[in-house]
Parts: structure tokens; C-alpha cells; sequence
């Protein structure tokens, strides 16, 4: 999961080296966090939080596969 928010990430910003994903895991619970270069941030985020909610629906596919549950926090710069 945190391999294809880094490919999901590094695919929309204009700097991909600045995207950095931490992965904290809890029993059956995995939250990741996502940080991009703050000029990235709008291309994470999209209109809205569109682009946002798109790559955290990926997400929680990609977690119900595996049988946890996943959480994407993206952080300000």
C-alpha cells in the first residue's frame, strides 16, 4: 500500500524526489502519511480534496484486499 501511494504521489507532483510516505501500522489498522513539497500541495489536494479522496477510495481497496483497515493523512509542509 505505501509503495502505491508513493507511485500515486510521485506521478501527479512536479517533484517527485520531495515525496516522502511514513507507514505506522497497528494490529489490523495502517495509517500513512504523505508529505509533498508545498508547491506539490494543490496537485495532491486537487479541487475540493477530489484528488485526495480519489487516491484514500485506492487506498481502502488496496487495504480490504490485505484485510486491515487504511487511513491517508496528507501533511503540510
Amino acid at each position: 500500500m505505501k509503495a502505491m501511494i508513493e507511485y500515486i504521489a510521485r506521478s501527479l507532483v512536479e517533484k517527485p524526489e520531495a515525496v516522502v510516505v511514513n507507514e505506522f501500522r497497528s494490529g489490523d489498522r495502517v495509517r500513512l502519511e504523505l508529505s509533498v513539497a508545498r508547491e506539490d500541495m494543490g496537485r495532491v489536494i486537487g479541487k475540493s480534496g477530489r484528488v485526495a479522496n480519489a487516491i484514500r477510495t485506492l487506498l481502502r481497496v488496496a487495504a480490504e484486499r490485505e484485510g486491515v483497515q487504511a487511513t491517508l493523512d496528507v501533511l503540510e509542509p
